[in-house]
């Protein structure tokens, strides 16, 4: 009987679910719309009204709905932060999870930066600028550089004005801050890197601001492969050579 009432509570939920996102893909319920009454809702989908309870608990906690005394359920816009949660507990759990973020990060901006490339603003301009500056000011900083790193890139995949690729790139957010800061550390097995670093992101910028999307796109795949290349090097055990030519490794 509990596995019965456990099965019914699971296909209750999936109604509940199914009703909301069906109407959102509509466009029949946008944010801040109200939901009919519990009442109504467990009547109109056949389960019964804890049932819709829970599952509407359970949406608050997502985001996609408020819950308010005296009001109603509340459509809500969901605080993408959620996602990075589910996504940081899911991918950390996966072996060499870096890497495979680092296929997703490249699929996203490679098609981000030619938008921004024809999309980006007067004030997107200025707000690379500035993310720019700071790359070259936390050059010595592993910490605050992978932040400043993280930065520049976010407000490119904004300049683009895609919410889905924002969005896909918000989500990812915890661990790509620690996928830059762990490419940041590469600086102090080689202070050749620091030059390659400010250059390139001085490159990427350029070709944005000249709205050159196949430019854009061909400096932003350069960019990755180099560091790919500087992060293999360091597998290996390879370092660069201290000013009295005797290499860091010996």
């Amino acid at each position: 009987m509990e596995i019965t009432r456990l099965n019914d509570g699971s296909k209750g939920f999936e109604k509940v679910f199914a009703f909301l996102r069906d109407r959102l893909l509509a466009g029949s319920l946008r944010p801040g719309d109200r939901l009919i009454p519990e009442r109504e809702l467990a009547a109109q989908l056949g389960v019964s009204r804890p049932i819709v309870r829970e599952a509407l608990r359970a949406l608050t906690v997502l985001g996609v709905v408020e819950i308010r005394d005296r009001v109603g359920t509340i459509v809500r816009r969901p605080d993408v932060s959620v996602l990075d949660d589910f996504f940081t507990f899911a991918l950390s759990q996966q072996a060499d999870f870096l890497d495979d973020i680092m296929e997703a990060r490249i699929a996203i901006e490679c098609q981000a930066i030619r938008l921004a490339a024809e999309r980006a603003t007067v004030l997107d301009f200025e707000k690379l600028s500035r993310a720019l500056a700071r790359i070259v000011e936390t050059i010595d900083d592993p910490e605050a550089g992978g932040i400043a790193d993280f930065e520049f890139h976010r407000t490119m995949v904004a300049a683009g004005k895609s919410e889905t690729l924002i969005i896909l790139y918000e989500s990812t957010t915890t661990i790509l801050r620690r996928s830059h800061r762990s490419r940041r550390e590469l600086l102090q097995v080689f202070s050749s890197m620091k030059t390659y670093l400010i250059d390139d992101h001085r490159r990427i910028f350029d070709a944005i601001v000249t709205r050159e999307p196949e430019r854009a796109d061909q400096v932003l795949r350069e960019h990755f492969r180099i560091g790919d290349d500087f992060r293999r090097r360091a597998a290996i055990g390879e370092h660069d050579l201290r000013n009295d030519g005797v290499a860091t490794d010996q």
